[in-house]
């Protein structure tokens, strides 16, 4: 189980890192981006082994891997500006 949880922290911080470096332009700060993907990681490898059970460590690497994936693109911002047009306009 500790090394479930380990390498599911390395995965969240390896796509973490990822996501940081080809979308620097559209993710916040870096920290927030790092600790965001290993929160996931470790959330979606809890869930995943909760419902499995042990013996699926494959699955839940999978699993913590989905939930990472989906907590970073929640960061993510729009790539243009915003246009906003007035009431009066």
């Amino acid at each position: 189980m500790i090394f479930e949880a380990l390498g599911s922290a390395a995965l969240g911080l390896i796509l973490a890192w990822t996501a940081a470096h080809l979308l620097a332009h559209r993710m916040p700060a870096r920290p927030l981006v790092l600790s965001t993907g290993v929160a996931g990681a470790l959330f979606g490898d809890f869930v995943t082994h909760t419902a499995l059970g042990p013996g699926s460590a494959l699955l839940s690497l999978l699993g913590a891997a989905i939930i990472s994936v989906a907590s970073l693109s929640l960061l993510l911002r729009p790539a243009g500006r915003l246009r906003r047009r007035s009431l009066t306009a």
